[in-house]
C-alpha cells in the first residue's frame, strides 16, 4: 500500500519542500492550504498533490479532513515563521502556534491514533539559553510570541505522547533557508542585494546589526531530517542544526565574494533594521542525536549554501521578465 502524507503549510518554503520529498519516497500527498492557489513554490508539483481547504484552528475542519485522505503521517509546518514579525500580530501567532497544535493531535485522536505526527519547532524556544550548543534537554525560555507559541508546541506533543501513546515528535529546526524563503529573510536578503548589485539593478544593501550569529542549514537537509523522524521504531524530538554559528558579516562578505565584489563598498547601516537588543542572541544546536539515531547530517557547507543562494538569484534577476496581456 502507497504511504500518504498530510503536510500543513505545504505552500512555503518547508512545506514545498517536504512534499518534492515525499513525493520522491512514492507517496501520495495532500496539502492542507487555507485558500485555493496560486502557490508558487508548488508549480512543479501541484498536479500531483491534493489540495484541500480546511482551517487547522477548528477541529471539526481538521478531521474532516483526516477522514478524507487517511493520512498515515502528518507534518505540521503551520505557523507564523518570521520571529521578529510575530510581535506585529502576537495573538495570530499564538493561535496557529498552540490551537492549530492541539487540534491536529486531538483530531490524531480522533480518527486513527496510528497517525504518524511530526512537529515543527524552532531553536527559538530556547530563547537566551543557560547553554551552547542546545540540545534537546535544554530548559526552554523563549524570548518572543513566536518562540513562546513555538514551545508550547513543542511541551504540548510531548505530554500528547506520554498519556495517550501517540507517535507524535518534533523537530527543533534551527535557521534554515532556500531560494524559497521571502526577501524578508536575512539570507534570501543578501544573496538577493549582492546578484542585483552586481547586475547593476541596485545600488546598496541596507542591513541592521552585522555581528549577531546564527545556525544557518539548508532547507532541504532539514525537511529531510523530518521525515526520518516519522520514519524512525520510536517517536522522540531531535534538534536539526549544523553545530556551527556564522556572523551576518560572514554572510554578507560571502555572499558578495561570490559575485566579485567588496561588500564595504555597498553594505550601509540602517538602525531601524536591528532587532531589538533583548532578541540578539547567538543561538546554536547540537544535533548529535539526529546524526546517531536518524543519520542525518548536513549535505552541504555555509559557504556552499550561500552561494547556491546568490546563483538562485542572478538567475532569476537574469530571466527574462513575463508579458502579461
Amino acid at each position: 500500500m502507497r504511504r500518504r502524507a498530510l503536510i500543513t503549510g505545504i505552500g512555503g518554503q518547508d512545506g514545498s519542500l517536504l512534499a518534492e520529498l515525499l513525493l520522491e519516497e512514492g507517496y501520495d500527498l495532500c496539502g492542507i492550504v487555507r485558500e485555493q492557489g496560486p502557490h508558487p513554490n508548488l508549480d512543479s508539483i501541484e498536479h500531483r498533490v491534493e489540495l484541500y481547504e480546511a482551517n487547522v484552528l477548528a477541529e471539526a475542519s481538521a478531521v474532516r479532513a483526516l477522514e478524507r485522505f487517511r493520512p498515515h503521517e502528518i507534518y505540521n509546518l503551520a505557523s507564523v515563521s518570521f520571529a521578529p514579525a510575530s510581535w506585529d500580530d502576537p495573538v495570530l501567532t499564538a493561535q496557529v502556534g498552540t490551537v492549530g497544535v492541539t487540534v491536529l493531535l486531538e483530531a490524531i485522536k480522533r480518527v486513527d491514533p496510528s497517525i504518524r505526527y511530526c512537529q515543527a519547532s524552532s531553536s527559538e524556544i530556547f530563547g537566551q539559553p543557560e547553554e551552547a550548543p542546545q540540545t534537546e534537554r535544554t530548559r526552554l525560555s523563549p524570548l518572543n510570541p513566536y518562540g513562546a507559541a513555538k514551545a508550547y508546541g513543542f511541551v504540548l506533543v510531548q505530554s500528547y505522547r506520554r498519556r495517550y501513546g501517540l507517535f507524535a515528535c518534533s523537530g527543533i529546526l534551527y535557521n534554515h533557508e532556500s531560494e524559497r524563503r521571502p526577501l524578508w529573510f536575512l539570507p534570501r536578503k543578501v544573496a538577493h542585494g549582492a546578484a542585483a548589485i552586481a547586475l547593476g539593478l541596485q545600488d546598496e544593501l541596507l542591513l541592521g546589526d552585522l555581528h549577531p550569529r546564527r545556525d544557518w542549514g539548508y532547507a532541504r537537509d532539514y525537511v529531510h531530517a523530518m521525515w526520518r523522524m516519522l520514519q524512525h521504531r520510536e517517536p522522540e524530538d531531535f534538534v536539526i542544526a549544523t553545530g556551527a554559528t556564522h556572523s551576518v558579516e560572514e554572510l554578507v562578505a560571502c555572499a558578495f565574494d561570490r559575485v566579485g565584489l567588496d561588500w564595504r563598498k555597498y553594505v550601509r547601516r540602517d538602525a531601524s533594521l536591528q532587532r531589538g537588543e533583548p532578541e540578539v542572541v547567538d543561538l546554536v544546536g547540537d544535533s548529535s542525536k539526529a546524526r546517531e539515531l536518524l543519520g542525518w547530517k548536513p549535505s552541504i557547507t555555509f559557504e556552499e549554501l550561500i552561494h547556491f543562494l546568490v546563483d538562485a538569484e542572478l538567475e532569476r534577476l537574469r530571466a527574462p521578465a513575463i508579458e502579461i496581456e
